[in-house]
């Protein structure tokens, strides 16, 4: 017999990205940047092991992910939520959010940059690219709330070529 359970108990994704949130890293040539995410997802896809980001298009992380297949998503412990609200706040276009946080970045042996203050890393490879688009919204009240400039996320979906943890 079933019975209705917390999804929270099911899986720790939701609780790692939903309310911890992660940290989005890139390095496109010689500039990194850092975002804090909080909508995504993992699961499979095409038969890999895959993770599901969400990225507005202003984000300076959106920009740099166009010259790369490469980027990470951490996870951090309680005590770095001030480093992630500013990661999340701050564009890394006007100011250095690295150095300003004190995070220390590792330059991963196959490309991927994160940082050591973080308890697990997924290192994640671009394979698809899309722009959420209202006509194909089965709740347009969904988009009226989180989209009132139209200015509509990019889902990517990677594939999880590498998880670490401490």
């Amino acid at each position: 017999m079933f019975k209705s359970a917390d999804i929270n108990s099911y899986s720790n994704v939701f609780g790692e990205i939903g309310e911890r949130w992660m940290l989005l890293t890139v390095k496109a040539g010689n500039r990194v940047n850092a975002m804090t995410a909080s909508w995504g997802g993992l699961g499979i896809m095409w038969g890999l092991p895959a993770a599901f980001v969400f990225i507005r298009p202003q984000r300076y992380t959106h920009e740099l992910l166009k010259y790369t297949d490469k980027f990470t998503a951490s996870f951090y412990p309680e005590e770095m939520r001030k480093v992630l609200n500013h990661c999340g706040t701050v564009s890394g276009r006007d100011s250095d959010k690295i150095a300003e946080t004190g995070l220390t970045p590792v330059h991963g042996e196959n490309g991927f940059v994160y940082f050591e203050q973080a308890e697990q890393v997924l290192c994640l490879k671009k394979l698809y690219v899309q722009r959420m688009n209202v006509t194909c919204a089965t709740d347009s009240e969904i988009f009226d709330k989180h989209y009132p400039n139209n200015d509509y996320h990019y889902m990517y979906v990677a594939k999880i070529e590498e998880y670490l943890t401490k």
